[in-house]
């Protein structure tokens, strides 16, 4: 029988007693519904507010702010007898991950988001969509843009961060019954295994520039610059745990890179840059501007995107077509089959490591990657 039915009472832990009782309780169930408040707004790292945990029958909201002492909680997280039910996983494990470092991977993890997408649901779909679709309740949403770092909670934002987790256990209930149904699990527990990847939420500030869009559109001094700079304010942001953005927004990255100012007049004219920015940092963002000047060559050596040919285009434009077909027949999210980049690397560099992995292999990959090569002897 599946249960639709969620816990009712909510338990508001703020001390290290009741910390104690809460986690007895639910170390009775053999797994736990997990989500988090956070802030983020004024920092890099994000601001752990809120850890709610529910079973089928009981829900604890605790208070990280008032328990000084959190690894009883950490170890209850990390004991792998017990599976982690989350939707949208991976931004709550970063917040737990800069909270306990040390902690180690809290898995196994059931994420239903991805369960929902195996089952022919949108790959993006929210939480209170898929409440919606398969509970048939509507969540409030009056305390979305709430400050969880204010105390005292009134009791209505404590029931909204309660529903936040108390309706993912029978939804659990619900996917995996389909998906074993389905002889799905196994597909589920490879797509969460990267969720237990060590440095998943590793901060590597030299590859901060792979968050830039259009830097293939860039000369090579540009995009050489482009990097450092990018390099340079994810340093600063860590080291000062602050937004990125308030250190050098986007929009004044791209557009340093594209002028390529080479005094603090040309910097003063970059329209996006604050004044304030360039009397406390203008010199040093010209020594990165240099550099970008002085490392052209070294990206002129990197490889660049190839521009796609029409037929390799249409290439593209036939195995996305046929992606979809398949998604169709198969009630599965055609993303999680295949997204356009997977094509596009397929058809243009002839990657094709994540189509020949695990179950994606044997249901769409291998086909997919038959029908590339098939089409490049046919035009050769």
């Amino acid at each position: 029988m599946i249960v639709t039915e969620a816990a009712r009472t909510t338990n508001y832990v703020s001390s290290a007693e009741e910390l104690s009782g809460a986690l007895g309780i639910l170390a009775r169930s053999d797994f736990v519904a997990l989500d988090t408040e956070f802030m983020r707004e004024s920092t890099y790292y994000p601001k752990l507010c809120l850890v709610q945990l529910a079973s089928l029958d009981y829900c604890a909201v605790i208070d990280p702010l008032a328990i000084t002492d959190l690894k009883d909680l950490w170890s209850f997280l990390t004991d792998r007898s017990r599976l982690k039910i989350l939707h949208a996983a991976r931004q709550d494990l970063e917040v737990l991950a800069v909270h306990a470092p040390h902690a180690g991977p809290m898995a196994p993890i059931f994420d239903t988001q991805i369960a929902a997408a195996l089952l022919g649901l949108s790959a993006q779909i929210g939480y209170g969509a898929l409440v919606s679709a398969r509970l048939k309740h509507s969540l409030a949403k009056g305390h979305t843009r709430a400050d969880w770092s204010k105390r005292p909670l009134s009791p209505e934002q404590i029931e909204y961060a309660a529903d936040d987790v108390r309706y993912l256990a029978p939804l659990y209930a619900h996917l995996r019954a389909e998906l074993a149904e389905r002889k799905r699990l196994d597909w589920l527990e490879q797509e969460t295994r990267e969720l237990e990847t060590p440095d998943l939420h590793k901060v590597e500030p030299h590859l901060a520039w792979r968050r830039l869009k259009g830097l293939d559109r860039l000369k090579p001094e540009q995009r050489a610059a482009a990097k450092l700079l990018a390099q340079w304010r994810e340093e600063l942001a860590v080291r000062h745990d602050k937004p990125r953005g308030w250190i050098l927004a986007d929009e004044a990255l791209r557009e340093i890179s594209e002028r390529m100012p080479r005094n603090i007049d040309e910097l003063e004219q970059v329209r996006t840059l604050p004044a304030g920015t360039i009397r406390k940092r203008g010199q040093e963002l010209l020594d990165l501007i240099e550099r970008g000047n002085q490392g052209r060559d070294a990206e002129k050596d990197q490889a660049q995107p190839m521009r796609p040919e029409p037929h390799q285009l249409a290439l593209v434009a036939q195995l996305m077509s046929f992606v979809r077909a398949q998604s169709d027949g198969l009630a599965v999210s055609p993303e999680l089959l295949a997204t356009r980049r997977d094509i596009e690397q397929l058809v243009l560099s002839g990657k094709t490591a994540h189509l020949l992995e695990g179950w994606r292999a044997d249901i769409i990959g291998n086909r997919l990657v038959a029908m590339a090569r098939a089409q490049e002897r046919g035009s050769s």
